[in-house]
């Protein structure tokens, strides 16, 4: 369902649009707190307003106490203990207080507005914060202190819990500056709560140890050099990369190169707006599901059938070589905007896309970070509309090559649905880092979810038995993308069967079996790489 106001997607049962704070299903329109920037932030859930980093309304001003006020759900306004006390219409607030349209919030020196919202608000003037996120006022002016005195968290960040369903590291910071994020526990989102220069090193280690125990100074230290080497903290600059070691002559061709474009957010809102909002209507999703699975069962047919050739048109290799790299080439395209709008529908920004090669083979992305922020759903959301975007394109094409009578046409249709199904299901391949991968990662709620299984595998392979915290999705994860290896190079080989005739008018039978089976090596050297090293480290081990 979609905002009729923003048309941005609505969580199921909302009174409330989260990112406009539109009225649904006949709700009286929200109040909305106006901050000194201009930025709106509708009340549509409770609100911290305070100095400390973990307050949702974040203010920096040092006559705000570090949790100065609370604005409840039903927006009513009670000061939390304040120093210098919390004022609503210029008087001072002792109890719950109601707001009401034009009321004026005094905390300290801070000036805060609240107003109803009114449909004549322009979207593009005003941020609008989705309920339950984390929105902060800019903070202005104030120096950092040194690291190894008073620990103070730096201006410029955001930072948001999420459900208790995403596991312990259930909190998100992001440095606005640069766009990298950083997860954090629920402890560790105490300990920085705690970051706000009022406290030395050392009363901060009282702290830590008073509420973890023993283990507190370790946490504190970690996190503080956490956010240090990643430039949180006022007053360091953050962490200088790591010198790599020189790498092989392989390992360079593999390594990625990557042009970057900025500034593409309000172009693809733009598109979101002008249309691209249909397709995520509810009647629109059915008719793209419908068409998916007829495509997937025409395209099956025609392979079956023998009705087309992946590479050939017109009987010729290098025509359907060039259908297929230019049909990728417009494919890819579609499949990076659909994850684009998918952000746009969710009220998120795509701040930057690129262009990336590893070794010769190009491709295209954009950058996903911002939905880090949204919960588990709505991430596998993101990630799954590029391979979505794919299948559409290639049922498309892969009825119109069904539809179309034997010829040049019918062979370019079938070389373009071949190209939508090969981005689709390598995309969705869960065994590399794509959007298949990040799918499984957030189902199954287990991040660096290759690494750990791999790791894991490894120490199985080399003897070292299992240990306690081995996990059995871990084992199943690496078996399976073992067994994914053989089968798809099985697969290639057979494929390889195929043009073998055709191999045959170009080139003497040695040169053809020569190449095959150079390539029948390539296509299991991923299983070689996978055993061979910790197989190699055992039977090692046992001289």
């Amino acid at each position: 369902m979609l905002c009729p106001s923003c048309r941005r997607q609505l969580e199921r049962g909302a009174s409330y649009c989260g990112s406009c704070g539109a009225p649904l299903n006949g709700a009286p329109a929200p109040l909305e707190l106006v901050l000194d920037g201009g930025q709106r932030v509708p009340v549509v859930s409770e609100l911290v307003i305070g100095r400390a980093p973990g307050s949702t309304v974040l203010l920096d001003d040092p006559s705000v106490s570090r949790t100065h006020a609370r604005i409840t759900a039903d927006a009513v306004l009670e000061d939390a203990g304040s120093s210098h006390g919390t004022w609503l219409d210029g008087v001072r607030v002792t109890g719950p207080s109601p707001l009401r349209d034009g009321a004026k919030i005094r905390l300290g020196d801070a000036e805060l507005r609240v107003e109803r919202r009114r449909e004549a608000a322009e979207a593009g003037r005003t941020m609008f914060v989705p309920a339950g996120a984390t929105a902060f006022a800019p903070a202005v002016g104030t120096g950092g202190t040194q690291f190894g005195m008073r620990p103070r968290v730096r201006s410029g960040y955001a930072l948001k819990r999420l459900d208790a369903s995403e596991g312990r590291q259930r909190w998100v910071l992001k440095d606005t500056r640069n766009g990298t994020f950083l997860r954090l526990s629920d402890n560790d989102a105490w300990v920085f709560e705690r970051l706000d220069g009022t406290h030395s090193l050392l009363e901060l280690i009282a702290l830590c140890e008073q509420r973890f125990g023993s283990t507190g100074s370790t946490r504190l230290v970690r996190l503080l050099t956490d956010l240090g080497e990643r430039g949180f903290l006022s007053g360091v600059a953050g962490g200088q990369p790591i010198a790599e070691a020189p790498t092989s002559w392989w390992r360079k061709l593999i390594q990625p190169r990557e042009k970057i474009f900025t500034g593409l957010g309000p172009t693809i809102e733009a598109i979101y707006r002008g249309g691209g909002w249909v397709f995520f209507t509810r009647p629109a999703l059915i008719v793209l599901g419908v068409l998916g699975v007829l495509g997937l069962g025409a395209f099956i047919y025609l392979i079956a059938g023998r009705y087309g050739t992946p590479f050939v048109v017109a009987s010729k290799i290098g025509w359907g070589g060039l259908v297929f790299l230019l049909g990728r080439f417009a494919v890819v395209g579609v499949h990076e905007l659909a994850h684009g709008l998918t952000m746009a529908s969710f009220g998120r920004r795509v701040d930057k896309a690129g262009l990336k090669a590893i070794a010769i083979f190009p491709y295209a992305f954009v950058d996903t970070s911002e939905a880090w922020f949204e919960p588990r759903r709505r991430r596998i959301a993101v990630s799954a509309a590029g391979p979505a975007s794919d299948f559409s394109l290639g049922a498309v094409f892969a009825l119109c090559a069904l539809l179309l009578p034997e010829g040049t046409v019918r062979d370019i249709f079938f070389n373009l649905a071949f190209a939508a199904y090969v981005g689709a299901f390598f995309n969705l391949n869960p065994f590399i880092e794509r959007d298949g991968y990040h799918i499984l990662v957030d189902g199954l709620n287990e991040p660096g979810l290759r690494r750990r299984a791999k790791e894991q595998f490894d120490r199985r392979i080399r003897g070292e038995g299992r240990r306690e915290n081995d996990s059995p999705v871990l084992a199943r994860y690496a078996l399976f993308g073992l067994g994914w290896s053989v089968v798809m190079a099985l697969f290639a080989i057979a494929i390889t069967f195929r043009y073998k005739d055709i191999f045959l008018d170009y080139a003497p039978a040695s040169v053809v079996y020569g190449v095959m089976g150079t390539l029948w090596v390539a296509f299991f050297a991923p299983v070689f790489f996978v055993l061979g090293k910790p197989l190699w480290e055992r039977f090692r081990g046992k001289k």
